[in-house]
């Protein structure tokens, strides 16, 4: 598998240098509060900032932008990336047809962080990460905090094919995991937004090791994405106050969905165990 390529994941800290003090002073604003500056033309941007369209297109340009439409590409990623619950956390005045929108709204939101990733996700990288899965040593699943139920929910599904995978999602057991890494094996680490310190650093660690790293995040100016040799993006924008899951549960779906095709006849086998034991195992009530 190929790494990924991205245009916009470009060190802003280091071209920062490059502008002059007044240059710097006049961007601040821009990269302290993308989401207040991603949706305006250069003319506003600059009516806004107290500047003129002309230089803050200079700016663009020693920033490494080829155009002003791609640096606005880049603070909607900024956006994405630094999004805190105030941000996404949608107004209770949102009205529809009379009535308060925010249930609708909610379930339109998944709804584009759904088609976002059916339009995005190529299924012949998602097959080759299934064959890289049961060709590696050992699956170590990275996450935490409210990711952590992700790596759960792929190692549940993962230890029913019978293969090694193991989930970390405490900084002390990612420590301990990663530690034994080594070229045989495959890391997944999953994080949004601007990343998790302790998947960050353990994903890096595994990286390190020689372990092959697949991120799967939300935008590609994601630590991860940096440092990943693979990465998967799925959404978690959302009008309420905390993060949508519904596109990357459907990503790891369809992981499962290829992972259960790579030996069909054996996964069919098992298959068939675990319905026998759904139809008369002791877990199962019946009346």
């Amino acid at each position: 598998m190929k790494r990924a390529s991205y245009p916009h994941s470009i060190n802003l800290q280091e071209r920062l240098v490059k502008l002059t003090a007044k240059r710097q002073e006049v961007l601040r604003p821009v990269l302290e509060q993308p989401r207040s500056f991603v949706l305006l033309s250069v003319r506003d941007m600059a009516k806004r900032l107290n500047s003129d369209p002309a230089t803050i297109v200079r700016i663009v340009r020693v920033l490494g932008f080829a155009n002003f439409r791609e640096f606005q590409k880049h603070l909607h990623d900024l956006s994405i990336a630094f999004a805190t619950s105030a941000d996404t956390m949608q107004s209770g005045q949102s009205m529809r047809d009379g009535r308060p929108s925010y249930v609708a709204d909610s379930i339109e939101r998944d709804l584009k962080n759904l088609h976002a990733l059916k339009n995005t996700l190529d299924p012949a990288r998602l097959s080759e990460l299934a064959k890289h899965i049961y060709a590696s040593r050992r699956v170590v699943l990275l996450a935490g905090d409210l990711a952590s139920f992700l790596a759960d929910y792929l190692e549940y599904h993962l230890t029913l094919l019978g293969l090694p995978v193991f989930s970390a999602t405490t900084a002390g057991r990612i420590v301990h995991l990663t530690r034994s890494l080594c070229s045989d094996d495959l890391a997944i680490a999953i994080s949004f937004r601007r990343g998790l310190k302790q998947t960050i650093e353990g994903a890096k660690h595994a990286r390190d090791r020689g372990a092959y790293l697949v991120a799967i995040t939300d935008t590609f100016l994601s630590p991860l994405a940096r440092c990943a040799n693979e990465t998967f993006l799925a959404g978690i924008e959302t009008t309420s106050f905390g993060a949508s899951y519904v596109a990357p549960v459907a990503l790891l779906n369809s992981l499962l969905a290829a992972c259960g095709q790579i030996r069909s006849q054996e996964t069919q086998q098992i298959v068939r165990e675990i319905s026998e034991e759904q139809r008369h195992g002791y877990r199962w009530f019946h009346e």
